[in-house]
């Protein structure tokens, strides 16, 4: 073998080592490494090109030497505990209370009013607390969600249609905006004007944007959610879903789905990402994937194909849950539960 195709060389077998013992359980390899750790490849890569015609038995092991020290701290390391979180030059926090019940919204700092459909609240930081009424003839709902550098939070009903609790920080803004589109109740949580990236330890989680969202469990639900670099965390047990999607860049999305409607449809496309999806034992569900270089962990599914999995008595079955996942490198989980 030619000195100059080593390393590459190795760099491949060690991709592919990683895939094929993550797919059959050995390691758990945590995909979001990637995004925290990725100067590692430019490193391998310079070291490679410096020594490139260096062909003594020093330089072949520090070459190598570089690659196994790389990826071991991508296989081994454990870097969730570290977030990106947008704002690195906007530390101030304030705190100037004021109420505004037009808009069912409680704030403790400025807001002012949407020009857009229905009502709005721009939040600019602290903490605000936003709502929407529930009236009888809302059968249908839909919640869109979209902004990055966050924490987003479903786990609990409300008497209310809609209700969250959001804290600001680093100069970033929360807008809320309702309307009815025939008979479709629509409610939006935004989170824009995100301003450099700034780093969050254990330290600074009580400094981290955060929404904590309650949903009313009688409409049907319909909920987009549209993210960068973003932590979800969505118990949907308690409501009626008809489609969920989810669309993320850099994202850590975790959904426990409650038994299906007549169909329930979840839609999933991710970049960097890890994805984990639980649902009910007793729930018909079938899985198809165009995962890219995404690993897939699939317990309790029986494979049909490439791209496709089922649960035992899916074809017979009344209510179904129909997932479509969709990523470049990511880490996709489907467990019953």
């Amino acid at each position: 073998m030619r000195n100059d195709r080593l390393v590459p060389g190795a760099i491949l077998v060690c991709i592919g080592a990683i895939f094929l013992l993550n797919n059959f359980g050995y390691i758990d390899f945590h995909w979001m490494n990637i995004l925290h750790l990725w100067p590692i490849f430019l490193i391998m890569g310079g070291v490679n090109l410096v020594f490139a015609g260096n062909r003594t038995a020093w330089a072949t092991i520090l070459k190598l030497g570089v690659v196994i020290l790389g990826f071991g701290l991508l296989i081994f390391g454990h870097f969730e505990r570290y977030s990106f979180w947008p704002g690195r030059y906007n530390f101030h926090y304030n705190d100037d209370s004021n109420n505004n019940d037009s808009s069912n919204n409680d704030d403790d700092d400025d807001d002012s009013d949407s020009t857009g459909v229905g009502h709005g609240v721009v939040k600019v930081q602290g903490s605000s607390v936003f709502n929407k009424d529930y009236t009888a003839d809302a059968k249908l709902a839909r919640l869109n969600i979209s902004g990055g550098g966050t924490t987003y939070t479903l786990n609990d009903t409300t008497n209310q249609l809609f209700k969250a609790e959001t804290k600001e920080f680093y100069g970033s803004k929360y807008e809320f905006t309702s309307s009815k589109d025939d008979s479709m109740y629509v409610v939006n949580l935004h989170l824009r004007n995100n301003k450099g990236w700034h780093i969050d330890s254990d330290e600074d989680k009580d400094k981290a944007n955060r929404a904590d969202i309650k949903l009313n469990p009688n409409p049907v639900w319909e909920i987009n959610v549209e993210t960068g670099a973003t932590k979800l965390n969505f118990d949907l047990s308690k409501f009626k879903i008809k489609n969920l999607t989810l669309k993320g860049g850099a994202a850590s999305f975790d959904v426990k789905l409650g038994n299906p409607l007549a169909t329930t449809n979840v839609e999933v496309s991710t970049g960097v990402s890890e994805v984990s999806i639980s649902v009910p034992k007793g729930a018909a569900c079938s899985i198809r994937t165009n995962s890219g270089l995404s690993s897939n962990n699939f317990d309790g599914f029986d494979k049909k194909d490439d791209n496709r999995y089922e649960t035992a008595g899916f074809d017979a079955a009344k209510n179904k849950i129909y997932i479509h996942m969709t990523g470049g490198v990511s880490d996709f989980k489907v467990n019953r539960y």
